[in-house]
């Protein structure tokens, strides 16, 4: 219930009236009764009405006229209390609306009446407010009434009446326009029939109008005519009416009841037929004024503009255009081409600005924009409005800055305004250039001296006019300088807001529209596909001519702003103005390029970027970097002529950086002002946000920016951002302390603008890589030729690029790291490095980034990102090759593990490291190397490890750092045992490789091509290692050769097993055979020069210090090492067919180096020659114990596979069965013992070759004379034994001989004396050298091997007496070498290369020791004895036995005659065995001289000899002697008579030591052998007497004796009679006196022993021998000598046996 009706409201309204109907009674009681009685009965009407009815409001209303009546009667009597109660009574009625139509008409007349009579204005005005507004009841002629009754009042003198009518005017035409909405609502329901109209129906004809609407038409109506000065046809009653008026009421009816004109035809026409031509009427004055034309020129007076009149013209236009634009297409162009004509130079200032200002609120509308645009812009014929409206704007603009504004038409103000902008300038000037200069700078547009300042006028986005709303002026208002500019610069800046914001948002829903119809298509869930091509079909269609609509507005607008915009760029001198400016350049080029017109888009674009860089400075770089420059006669603009104007120079703007135009001859520097920088920021504001549709003009975008970029200073750092640097050369850049805040930040954006590149589409994405590398090509060409710091930006702006878009790099990463690798090639340092930088940087980051799907399921995708990197192998620039291999080392330490297929590239990358490189490359991928071999060769695939060792061998040849090539050895050596470990997985992945290369070689129909190919693939790696290392050991440098020698022979040592049988075959043949013959070939040839030191301040020993001797240390290592292999592995080797040409091979190599003259090889030589002899062959069964060898020389064991099996081996995991891979099962056959045989033949052959040669004595001797050292011909000796043990069945009397040559050769070879003190013992030590030794062990093996050998082999006995014997002699007499002068050692000098004969005495003697057991063992042998082995043996003795003390050393004869003694002890025996057949009759002769010249030596004891020495050397000769007694004597009868005779003669010279006849003083020293003497004598008398005489010849032997015995005697008795009676009393000689007492005893002695023999034994001649010595003996009596007197004594005593009767005497003689 509402307010009025409910019933406490209803209460009090009667209440009330009945209070007014008194009062009203009270007021007139007295004046007007007729008024009081009306009253009274009307309170007595009211009581009635209340009483009798329920709805009191509704009877009230029946009956208002006469509730009413009284008010109305009270109001006639014009008493202004009286009237001013009935009126507020009345709308108190009207207000709870209980007033009746006919009373509403009644209530206006009496209004009206008031009216004219000028009583209660305001409280009428508020009346007919209060009746019209709270209902509807007053219609048609009433209402008209009322209307006119207000426009009456309006015109009343009275100020506040005035406006208050005016008030309620404008209301009342509202309320009658509401109403008409109102009813148009109540209807809306209800569909009616329409009543066709007929276009040009008569203008009253309403009848069709509902009666709210035909109120309003009329009133409509009116207002027209009234506005034309015509009379109104429904207002009756008017009298007067303003034009001002009118139109503020036609325009306020147009704005607030669109919808009434739109939906009404009627309306329509109204508007079409009164309202255009109206305005166009009252416009005429405006157009064809011309300000400061003389009026005379015309014939007809010019009707001024004014300025009310038009203000408000160009409002009503503005509503019309703004909201019936659909109904007046044609009266709107007219009216828009008028508005844009007020803004010509000529019209009055208060005209444009009100032009502009109109003109501002159609900009703010963007729909309504684009509706002109279709209206006419797009239609043939018509007038292009859009493209006129944007023109004139620019024109406007352009022309406040030629013309100098003023603020009035007249003209005489000009030079004023003038100098006001110069003074103002002036101190913005001074301003700029003095920071802080104290002036407060104004934001306003300064071009060409022309300052015009900006006001603040409007928020941005609404058009709120300030000279269109002053409506109260009359006269045109002074417009301040700048405001049409600001207006001007609004409408620019709004209309791009506006159409840029409308475009994009349609573009965006038609995208998105186009995104939903294309999944709904894709869903299969439709029902009808018809339905849904239709719907899309007519969508597209619609979006076809929406993107007409769009590129029309854009095609229309763009030169004309962009016109406007460039000059006011350049005008502005406020940061926010240049920041709206920017950024209407920047939506429009981010438009355009949405739409795709190319041509606006470049030129927005190239507007931003000259306006980034210093003027005249940019001219240069755009108009290069592109062709859309921009020139007048570029674009044709219909209607206005729009000119560019070029920058000025002269702006005053704040320089924050100075710095270096980039160019190739840079002149000077060029400064960076404010704007640039704010400029430059929008430049990359416009890059970041709008990247995507700035294709082609990236080019003019990053051009720009570079140039920035370099003038500001920034240079790049890692990943490609720029960081703020100083400059390199020339002035440095010189930034203020607000840039220098700004850099940061600016460089932050530049790499976010890069960033956002991973938002862009592909296409987009093309277009910024192509602009990059272009820009990037250019900088290179400048950078050509100089030195000069070049500009990086675009490199490092491709590396930030490449960076963000990881997750599709594919479809850039050609383009990209193809144009980074041509950098990398850049002559200019810096370039390359950057280039370089970049490029690894992508690569590192390509590796690591989390593709999807991953790269480790993406090969394809891994190698090409790893391409480049192999690619950069092709530089030769050493910088850029670090910088590569540093990338490898880093995608080692982080991807390693992860590289699968892309090894080969990296390892290539290493490999491909030349040596004239520079040792940091090499080192450094040494480094990279060094990593892959110690962590990832497991995780590689195998097929990749033969590069690992391609590459590991090729450092080992770079010669740069020693060091190196010795580590890759040792990687070699690692890389072998990780074969070794991983065999099996290995061999597994390999074959399986090999299997599907096959297939593919077999598909193409080619044949499958690898180094070593037969053999299996797992081998063919092994091979590779091997041959790798082989190359090494051939290396110039001996450390490499050294260090790679042992790592090949430890590896084929340690992992051989792992081999293929029948690879050990290339293993002999091309890798050790073939490096033995490079090694020997290097070694021969090798420089003898000497080397001084080796690099650096390295001494090298003497035994290195030529190239020769470093090569000899190669040889003997390479020698040795396969040797070795020969001897482990034989039971690998011999299986294979050629085993006998390769140990002939293995042979000759061996004998070479023995025989080169090399001491060190030599030896070495002989090493392996022992190596391969010791052969032992693993026993294969683990039951078979070793046989036990005999001298240390196995007995071959069974060897080689069995030979049906087509491979012997099968591989197996343990290393145990490796080694046992004839296993027990396979029972195991042995070698054709021929074979084996020939082999150790093929040796003996060898040796006896190495032994000929290197023994043979030269020819002639200089300082330079090879003579073979003694360790090596002991070496060579002492093979011997170990070889004959394999040969001894085939050895014959042939191989003997040759043996005992080099045995002696070997024997004969002196030694240097440098090198005699540390061979040589001192002489005086008896002790044999190594060298003898081994001689004699030599011939010890063989005569062991005689003793137990069969029968025929005992032949050779003789053989190795003689060569013993040979070797006693040089006791006495030391062998020959050649002609080669020996010193004795003893007088040799240590320090001078001379050659020293050895003490051979040791040995002699042992070889005497050696004969003797010998011949103990031997004496009875048949070739022994044929081959008068005794005799030689005597022969030789002879010699050291005839010397004795002139023999060098003493022990010499002593051990002779010992051994003679011992030999004859065995000897003589078989001697006399034997001596039937005539085999020892030679020997008895030498026997006997031998004793003859032992016992009666010429040699003289050496005078030192002590007695103790004589006596026992004495005794020697008594053993002698003692021999002879007891085995040749008693066997006389065997032994031939001469031999006899001659030691009877020898004993009986012996017996008696008489002195030789040349008796000088110097022999008197001579001592008696008085001992031996006797020992003679004793034996000649045992045999004399000996009773066994059992042939006559032993007895004449006897007989013959005695008589010398005697006759001797005699002599010497008488001698000394003699010299006794002449000497006097002088005694004589000593040994004279010894004689005597000798000879006395001796006949003692013998007196003795004739007593004891039987008589008849005893000659009696005998006896008469002996009395005669009688008489002499007497004679001596009378001697001197006491000794010789007790000796006589004793002599004398016996003859007592001869003192009897002469009877007896007779008988015995005669008996």
């Amino acid at each position: 219930m509402s307010g009025t009706s409910s019933p406490e409201a209803v209460k009090k309204l009667l209440e009330n009236m009945q209070g007014d109907l008194r009062a009203l009674s009270l007021e007139c009681k007295k004046k007007f009764p007729p008024v009081k009685e009306a009253a009274e009965s009307g309170i007595i009407k009211v009581k009635t009405i209340a009483a009798r009815n329920t709805e009191i409001l509704a009877a009230l209303k029946e009956n208002s006229s006469e509730v009413v009546q009284p008010f109305l009667m009270g109001c006639g009597t014009k008493e202004p209390k009286i009237t001013q109660l009935c009126l507020a009574a009345i709308q108190r009625l009207m207000s709870h609306e209980v007033v009746s139509e006919t009373a509403a008409g009644n209530i206006i007349n009496m209004l009206w009446q008031l009216m004219e009579n000028s009583l209660e204005e305001l409280k009428l005005l508020q009346t007919v407010l209060v009746l019209l507004t709270t209902n509807t009841v007053v219609h048609d002629e009433a209402l008209s009434k009322a209307i006119v009754l207000c426009f009456r009042l309006h015109f009343t003198k009275d100020n506040i009446t005035n406006n208050t009518a005016a008030a309620t005017v404008r209301q009342v035409v509202t309320v009658v326009f509401e109403r008409m909405v109102a009813e148009d609502e109540r209807h809306r329901d209800i569909i009616e029939q329409p009543v066709l109209v007929q276009g040009n129906s008569n203008r009253r004809s309403v009848s069709t109008l509902k009666p709210c609407a035909k109120d309003a038409y009329m009133l409509f109506q009116d207002l027209c005519q009234l506005v034309n000065a015509d009379a109104p046809y429904w207002l009756v009653g008017m009298t007067e009416m303003t034009r001002t008026f009118g139109l503020e009421l036609l325009e306020s009816v147009l704005n607030d009841f669109p919808q009434v004109f739109l939906q009404h035809q009627e309306f329509s026409f109204l508007l079409k037929e009164r309202v255009c031509p109206l305005v166009i009427k009252l416009f005429s004055p405006n157009i064809k004024f011309r300000q400061g034309s003389s009026t005379s020129s015309s014939p007809a007076p010019v009707e001024k503009p004014y300025f009310p009149i038009c203000m408000r013209l160009l409002r009503v236009v503005s509503v019309l255009i703004k909201q019936f634009y659909s109904l007046l297409v044609t009266e709107c162009e007219i009216f828009l081409s008028l508005l844009v004509k007020f803004l010509d130079a000529d019209k009055p200032q208060w005209l444009r600005a009100v032009a502009v200002e109109s003109i501002h609120r159609f900009c703010v509308q963007p729909q309504l924009l684009r509706s002109f645009c279709q209206s006419y812009d797009m239609k043939q014929h018509s007038t292009k409005v859009f493209r006129d409206i944007v023109n004139a704007l620019g024109s406007f603009i352009q022309s406040l800055f030629l013309v100098p504004p003023t603020g009035n038409p007249a003209t005489s103000n000009q030079a004023g305004n003038n100098n006001l902008g110069g003074s103002v300038s002036a101190p913005a000037n001074s301003g700029m250039v003095g920071i802080g200069g104290g002036v407060t700078l104004l934001p306003a547009f300064e071009y060409r001296g022309t300052w015009i300042p900006i006001l603040t006028i409007t928020v941005q986005g609404s058009a709120k006019a300030t000279y269109l709303e002053m409506l109260d002026k009359v006269e045109p208002p002074t417009i301040p300088e700048g405001y049409a500019m600001s207006v001007a610069f609004h409408c620019l800046l709004d209309l791009v807001r506006g159409i840029t914001s409308m475009i994009e948002g349609e573009l965006g829903e038609v995208e998105t529209e186009c995104q939903t119809t294309t999944d709904e298509c894709s869903s299969p869930t439709q029902s009808t596909e018809q339905q849904d091509l239709q719907s899309t079909s007519d969508q597209m269609d619609k979006e076809i001519v929406s993107r007409a609509v769009w590129e029309e507005m854009v095609n229309a607008c763009w030169y004309g702003l962009l016109a406007a915009l460039s000059l006011l760029l350049d005008a502005s001198t406020d940061e926010a103005a240049t920041e709206n400016i920017l950024k209407a350049e920047l939506t429009m080029a981010a438009l355009c390029g949405r739409l795709g017109l190319v041509t606006s888009r470049d030129a927005f674009i190239t507007a931003i970027c000259k306006g980034s860089l210093p003027p005249h400075y940019a001219l240069t770089v755009l108009n290069t970097t592109t062709a859309a420059t921009l020139s007048n006669k570029s674009y044709s603009v219909q209607g206005q002529s729009v000119m560019m104007i070029s920058p000025s120079s002269e702006s005053h703007q704040q320089v924050v950086a100075v710095g270096q135009p980039l160019a190739v001859q840079p002149q000077g520097t060029v400064m960076l002002t404010s704007k640039n920088i704010q400029c430059m920021r929008t430049l990359l504001n416009l890059a970041h946000c709008h990247g995507a549709v700035l294709g082609t003009s990236w080019q003019l975008v990053l051009a720009t920016l570079q140039h920035l970029v370099w003038i500001l200073g920034l240079k790049p750092s890692s990943g490609g951002a720029l960081k703020p640097g100083r400059a390199v050369e020339g002035p440095s850049t010189v930034l203020t302390t607000a840039v220098m805040t700004d850099l940061p930040v600016i460089s932050n954006i530049l790499s976010r603008l890069f960033e956002s590149s991973q938002y862009l589409d592909d296409v987009s994405l093309h277009h910024l890589i192509n602009a990059l590398c272009s820009l990037s090509l250019e900088a290179m060409d400048m950078a050509y030729g100089n030195n000069k710091e070049p500009s990086l930006f675009a490199v490092a702006k491709l590396l930030e690029t490449g960076l963000v878009n990881m997750h599709r790099i594919e479809i850039l990463w050609r383009p990209l790291t193809g144009h980074l690798l041509e950098v990398c090639q850049h002559p200019n340092s810096r370039m390359r490095e950057w280039g370089a930088e970049a490029l690894t940087s992508l690569i590192k980051a390509g590796l690591t980034f989390n593709h999807d799907p991953p790269l480790s399921q993406n090969q394809r995708l891994q190698l090409l990102l790893l391409n480049p990197l192999k690619e950069m192998s092709n530089i030769n620039h050493p910088d850029i090759r670090l910088k590569q291999l540093e990338c490898v080392l880093q995608i080692l330490q982080s991807q390693g593990d992860s590289l699968g297929p892309g090894w080969p590239l990296v390892l290539g990358v290493m490999g491909a490291i030349r040596n004239d490189q520079g040792e940091s490359l090499i080192r450094t991928a040494f480094q990279c190397l060094q990593l892959v071999v110690t962590d990832f060769l497991p995780t590689m695939p195998c097929t990749c490890l033969q590069i690992v060792v391609d590459v590991a061998g090729s450092f080992g040849l770079h010669n740069q750092e020693l060091n190196i090539s010795l580590t890759s050895i040792g990687l070699l050596w690692n890389i072998s045992d990780y074969f070794f470990q991983r065999g099996e997985t290995i061999e597994k992945e390999l074959n399986k490789e090999e299997a599907a290369q096959q297939k593919q070689a077999e598909e193409k129909g080619v044949v499958l091509n690898r180094p070593f190919h037969p053999a299996p693939p797992f081998d063919c790696l092994w091979l590779c290692l091997y041959a790798k290392l082989g190359e090494l050991c051939v290396d110039p440098r001996p450390a490499v050769r050294k260090s790679a020698g042992q790592t090949l022979f430890s590896t084929i040592g340690a992992h051989g097993t792992l081999l293929q049988h029948s690879t050990w075959h290339t293993v002999i043949w091309k890798v050790l055979f073939h490096l033995l013959d490079r090694v020997r070939e290097s070694s021969t040839t090798a420089d003898k020069e000497k080397i001084e030191s080796g690099g650096g301040n390295i001494l090298i020993h003497h035994s290195r210090d030529t190239a020769e001797k470093q090569w000899a240390e190669t040889w003997v290592l390479t020698l040795a090492g396969v040797a070795r292999i020969f001897n482990t592995r034989r039971y690998l080797l011999q299986p294979l067919g050629d085993f006998s040409r390769a140990w002939d091979v293995l042979l000759d190599h061996i004998q070479s180096a023995a025989l080169s003259k090399n001491n060190e090889v030599s030896l070495a030589a002989l090493k392996s020659f022992q190596e391969i002899l010791q052969i032992v062959s693993p026993v294969r069964d683990s039951e078979k114990p070793e046989t036990p060898p005999v001298v240390n020389v196995p007995v071959p064991v069974l060897i080689g596979p069995i030979s049906g099996m087509s491979r012997p081996f099968i591989r197996t995991d343990s290393i145990g069965e490796r080694l046992g891979r004839y296993s027990s099962s396979e029972p195991p056959i042995v070698t054709d013992e021929l074979e084996d045989l020939n082999l150790w033949w093929a040796a003996w052959n060898t040796w006896y070759r190495i032994g000929s040669e290197s023994t043979k004595p030269p020819i002639t001797f200089d300082k330079l004379t090879f003579i073979p050292s003694q360790p090596f011909l002991t070496a060579l000796i002492q093979i011997f034994p170990a070889l004959y043990q394999h040969i001894k069945t085939g050895f014959n009397m042939d191989d003997l001989q040759k043996l005992g040559v080099i045995l002696h050769s070997a024997i004969s070879v002196p030694i240097s004396s440098d090198a005699s003190p540390f061979i040589l013992p001192s002489y005086t030590e008896a002790v044999l050298t190594s060298l003898q030794e081994a001689v004699l062990t030599a011939l010890d093996v063989l005569q062991k091997a005689i003793c137990v050998g069969p029968e025929n082999m005992q032949i050779m006995y003789p053989a190795i007496f003689d060569q013993l014997l040979a070797f006693v002699e040089f006791s006495c007499k030391p062998p020959q070498y050649g002609q080669l002068e020996t010193k004795h050692i003893a007088n040799a000098k240590y320090n001078q290369a001379e050659w020293v004969a050895l003490n051979y005495v040791p040995f002699a003697e042992r070889s005497l020791e050696v004969v003797v057991d010998l011949y103990q063992k031997t004496a009875c042998h048949k070739a022994v004895v044929n081959e008068k082995v005794l005799q030689n043996i005597i022969k030789t003795l002879r010699v050291p036995l005839s010397l004795k003390y002139s023999c060098p050393s003493e022990s010499t004869w002593k051990l002779a005659v010992s051994s003679l003694l011992r030999v004859l002890s065995i000897g003589l025996p078989v001697a006399r065995q034997h001596a039937s057949s005539g085999k020892f009759d030679s020997m008895w002769p030498e026997l006997a001289n031998t004793f003859e010249d032992f016992l009666f030596t010429k040699s003289i004891p050496p005078d030192n000899l002590s007695i103790q020495e004589f006596q026992r050397n004495e005794n020697i000769d008594v053993e002698v002697v003692q021999l002879i007694s007891n085995e040749i004597l008693p066997y006389a009868n065997f032994i031939p008579k001469e031999f006899v005779g001659q030691i009877m003669t020898m004993l009986n010279k012996g017996s008696i030591h008489s002195q030789s006849s040349s008796f000088t003083e110097a022999e008197i020293d001579i001592r008696l052998r008085e001992e031996f003497s006797k020992m003679c004598f004793e034996t000649l008398l045992q045999f004399s007497f000996s009773n066994k005489v059992t042939t006559p010849q032993e007895g004449y032997i006897s007989r013959m004796a005695l008589s010398v015995l005697l006759k001797r005697s005699q002599d010497v008795l008488h001698r000394y009679i003699e010299d006794e009676r002449l000497s006097g009393k002088c005694p004589l000689p000593r040994q004279q006196v010894t004689e005597i007492i000798f000879v006395l005893k001796a006949v003692s002695t013998l007196i003795d022993s004739l007593k004891k023999t039987q008589p008849e034994n005893v000659d009696g001649n005998t006896w008469a021998q002996v009395i005669a010595l009688y008489p002499t003996l007497v004679e001596c009596i009378t001697c001197s000598s006491s000794e010789v007197c007790s000796a006589l004594k004793e002599a004398l005593v016996p003859f007592k046996d001869f003192m009897q009767p002469p009877a007896s005497r007779v008988q015995n003689g005669e008996s």
